[in-house]
């Protein structure tokens, strides 16, 4: 069986498709990656893949923006030469319209992830995809890690992520460029993030820096691209002890080789996290915003996710922060230095009483399934015990099984888990009543209530977008209802796997 699997992503999901390609590998046959051209560096720092097609993305824009018909013919050059070897199946893990073409126009038949079906609709092979997109737009409503859900969406079971170790050539290059670094040993810093508002202040790791240097004689190394040099121009003209300033100075497999050299990686969420955590180097990452670290944390067990202790955290996608970005301020540097130090002193962590942040280990759950487990004290707290329930409850309705129920609430006293069952009922009622109406559209498909139908069950996807508990199932049943929706029978068999879900979930909200 030869796979071919096509991520059009970016530099981290990249990296955290690694269990994908191992899974294929070692179920037999041959993998290769289809990749953005941006990312044919990443590539390089996989393992178990035959070969890489190199998708030119950025020349095909400019030749669309400059004459479409020239930017068709490349496209059509560069899928000629895949059809002349053509993959027995493609695995789409990018869920994208054009990624979900590209992967049409290479097999008809056998593709899994993300789809079309004959009529240009979404297509998805496993409820899993369905699930992966939906968390995508809903990301704290997402309990998985992403590196799950992918395996999970290629049908493998959790397995290891090991990324290629760095040859000799990048160890010695990272040798020459860390041999004046002074102290007892190394404590990667990337300073750097995605978006400015989802980065921890430099002020903040330089408080971090100064306590390792002082309890450990670690030196901090301060990472990432040319273009965040002024980060650490910023953190080494308020730093009153050494480091080390490689920022724009290491390609990917040097930076690989850099970070082998190092005890720890602080971060923020970031890719070199995920390179870090394939690479088994210890991390501790700081999530931020929309960043949180249930489902985008470094799939390492033992790893740390340190996240702030606030109500608004994380926050949603595309608002305007009401608080001045308080999030930014909220985690004490000085006090991640303190538990640092012990994590790498292998002492006993703990957090002080004061600390205004959330503290997570990871470690992986019965399933396999890399979880979190709080350093801090939060496993009570009800955000921590709602997650605890999605995780099992999530997974037998995606795998269609009705395991053994272990989680349920614990608090006696929690206007969010009551107001949680109130909405969860009113769903109830909803589907009940799309049902009773599908039953009889069932028998009289010209029956004068199929507008009423049609409204109820787009007043269900807002119901469910519009809950911050339950937000993943709104686009999830946007994309199941519409795919079940040419058989009457396959869409009420769908509402009762609906309504069972949320019986489930009022099942282990309730108090005994």
């Amino acid at each position: 069986m030869h796979t071919l699997v096509i991520n059009l992503t970016r530099f981290g999901d990249l990296l955290q498709t690694q269990p994908v390609f191992s899974g294929l590998r070692a179920r037999g046959g041959s993998v290769e990656l289809a990749c953005l051209d941006t990312f044919q560096g990443a590539a390089a720092l996989l393992r178990d893949v035959d070969q890489v097609r190199v998708l030119p993305g950025a020349r095909l824009l400019a030749m669309l923006d400059r004459s479409w018909p020239e930017a068709l013919e490349e496209l059509d050059t560069w899928l000629g030469r895949t059809r002349h070897a053509p993959p027995d199946a493609v695995l789409n893990l990018t869920p994208t319209l054009s990624a979900r073409l590209l992967s049409r126009a290479l097999h008809e038949d056998r593709i899994g992830g993300f789809g079309l079906d004959d009529h240009g609709f979404g297509e998805y092979s496993t409820p899993w995809a369905a699930f992966l997109q939906a968390a995508s737009a809903h990301r704290g409503c997402s309990p998985f890690n992403l590196v799950d859900l992918f395996q999970r969406v290629a049908g493998l079971a959790p397995g290891e992520f090991r990324l290629r170790a760095p040859g000799a050539e990048a160890l010695n290059a990272a040798d020459q460029l860390l041999s004046d670094c002074p102290g007892s040993g190394r404590v990667a810093f990337q300073l750097g993030a995605s978006q400015d508002y989802r980065r921890w202040p430099v002020s903040s790791f330089v408080q971090a820096g100064r306590v390792l240097w002082s309890r450990s004689g670690r030196t901090p190394v301060l990472l990432g691209t040319a273009s965040e040099s002024h980060l650490a121009q910023e953190f080494m003209a308020q730093a009153d002890y050494p480091c080390t300033d490689l920022t724009g100075r290491t390609d990917l497999r040097t930076l690989a080789a850099v970070l082998k050299r190092t005890d720890l990686l602080l971060t923020n969420d970031t890719g070199t996290m995920h390179l870090a955590a394939g690479l088994g180097v210890p991390v501790a990452a700081v999530f931020l915003a929309t960043a949180q670290p249930f489902d985008t944390g470094p799939y390492l067990e033992g790893s740390l996710s340190l996240e702030p202790d606030l109500p608004c955290h994380p926050c949603s996608f595309g608002e305007r922060c009401p608080h001045g970005l308080a999030c930014r301020e909220s985690i004490d540097g000085g006090a991640v230095g303190d538990l640092l130090s012990a994590y790498l002193d292998r002492e006993a962590l703990s957090v002080a009483p004061d600390f205004r942040g959330r503290v997570w280990q990871a470690r992986r759950d019965e399933s396999g399934f890399m979880d979190l487990f709080s350093v801090s004290g939060h496993e009570d707290h009800d955000r921590s015990r709602w997650i605890r329930i999605q995780r099992e409850v999530y997974r037998q309705f995606l795998d269609h099984n009705s395991g053994a129920a272990t989680a349920f609430w614990s608090a006696s006293d929690s206007g969010f888990r009551d107001d949680l069952v109130r909405d969860l009922e009113r769903g109830i009622l909803m589907l009940t009543l799309i049902e009773e109406q599908g039953r009889v559209l069932a028998q009289r498909p010209d029956a004068p209530m199929r507008p009423k139908f049609l409204v109820n069950c787009q007043n269900l996807e807002d119901f469910f977008s519009g809950n911050a508990a339950l937000g993943v199932l709104g686009p999830m049943w946007r994309f199941q209802s519409r795919a079940e929706s040419v058989s009457m029978q396959a869409f009420l068999e769908l509402c009762l796997r609906y309504r069972e879900l949320l019986n489930a979930f009022v099942h282990r909200l309730a108090l005994a």
